[in-house]
């Protein structure tokens, strides 16, 4: 260890986080204060245990964490095995298990993304990475990886969470230099993929026409279900359709649609500077759902209460934090130390893209939360780890051993 290595502290992404926070706070009270919603407090606390979890994870030389990789990796798994239908701790919320009952209700799907970031890391990090044909070995062992979690995931089902795996895999392997053939033959594959998935929704579409014209003419047809090979729930393909075709699954504009349309509309109303802090209409007023108003569409609740410079302002934070951990993974001197940032900050960009786009129609709705402003204690929890993870690379960064 270098001479005073251990007071090395980055300063920029923990300032980034407490502002964060503040507002995550301020804004979770403002979307429940017409239903006296105690979530801020639950936050508040949540909060607080992340603060010391990122006080711990970064004083620990993040070196030993690879040393534990498999069994950090293992507990992951272990944890999304325990959602499963045969656990006896596992709750079925709407039709989905994601979260375990220990006396507090946990999601384990956020300790599989750290822990498969981290397995995933510890593999790149040994192994030489050449052309494709060198590296099957290695990327056969880091598909198994990131597969086994995005499917166990998949079937909880959670298509939102699974999709955060692939950006953060592709960075990793792009980072290890690995050749440009592989990147060409992946985005080929995606191509092929998202055709399959086009047509398949276009399917769905013409489905769902149909049985809308069998009740509006009174038909005594029976429209069957819709059949389709893909392992996909049609209320997933509804929240893909309200994205590039809302006429078509929700043309009323009051069923599948109705929270990506509420959630457009705060956004365009909040103007230059808002309606001002706890005078938002489409929270308070219940247009926005109080259900999702204070987590997956928090940045709703903002842009409308601060308008734009509220919104360019947290985006700023993000874009910083992201940023600086880029920078962190450009100062590391050993690879596993650049994987584990790198990692993290594609992961939060991931987030941080898709729950913003989905706020103002860009992206499709997948439920994907926002860091460290909206409400869920797994996540909060989660994201002080990774961040703390980060911290501890730029603390403890030295050569590779």
């Amino acid at each position: 260890m270098y001479p005073g290595e251990r007071l090395r502290f980055d300063i920029i992404n923990p300032l980034c986080i407490f502002l964060l926070c503040s507002i995550g706070l301020l804004f979770i009270y403002s979307a429940q204060i017409s239903y006296d919603g105690g979530h801020w407090k639950r936050q508040l606390f949540f909060i607080l245990v992340g603060v010391g979890s990122y006080t711990t994870i970064s004083a620990v030389n993040y070196k030993l964490i690879l040393q534990y990789a498999h069994f950090i990796y293992i507990a992951g798994i272990f944890g999304l095995l325990l959602t499963m239908p045969f656990s006896p701790i596992s709750v079925d919320q709407m039709g989905a298990r994601r979260w375990i009952d220990v006396g507090i209700r946990i999601q384990p799907t956020e300790g599989a993304k750290i822990g498969t970031l981290i397995m995933a890391a510890s593999i790149l990090a040994r192994s030489e990475i050449g052309t494709v044909k060198d590296s099957l070995l290695v990327l056969t062992k880091v598909a198994a990886v990131f597969l086994l979690p995005m499917l166990l995931i998949f079937l909880q089902p959670d298509l939102g969470s699974s999709l955060v795996f692939p950006p953060m895999i592709f960075a990793l392997l792009y980072v290890s230099r690995l050749s440009e053939k592989f990147f060409l033959s992946a985005f080929a594959a995606f191509a092929i993929a998202l055709a399959v998935l086009g047509v398949d929704l276009y399917g769905y579409s013409q489905h769902l026409e149909a049985q809308r014209e069998a009740k509006n003419t009174g038909s005594s047809e029976v429209i069957s279900d819709y059949q389709s090979l893909l392992p996909i729930h049609n209320y997933q393909r509804n929240r893909i359709l309200t994205f590039v075709a809302p006429d078509v699954v929700d043309p009323t504009g009051t069923g599948a649609s109705w929270n990506a349309n509420q959630a457009k509309i705060s956004a365009a109303t909040g103007g230059w500077s808002g309606k001002g802090y706890l005078k938002g209409t489409q929270a308070q007023l219940g247009y926005l759902p109080q259900a999702v108003a204070h987590n997956d569409f928090i940045f709703s609740v903002i842009a409308e209460e601060t308008g734009f410079l509220g919104s360019a302002f947290v985006v700023g934070l993000f874009c910083l934090m992201v940023a600086n951990g880029i920078r962190i993974a450009g100062l590391a001197r050993d690879r596993f130390g650049m994987q584990l940032a790198i990692g993290v900050s594609i992961l939060f960009l991931v987030h941080f893209f898709i729950n913003i786009g989905m706020t103002i129609g860009i992206t499709p709705i997948t439920g994907l939360p926002l860091p460290f402003l909206s409400y869920g204690g797994s996540f909060v929890l989660s994201c002080f780890i990774l961040q703390g993870l980060v911290q501890s690379v730029y603390r403890y960064r030295k050569d590779f051993s």
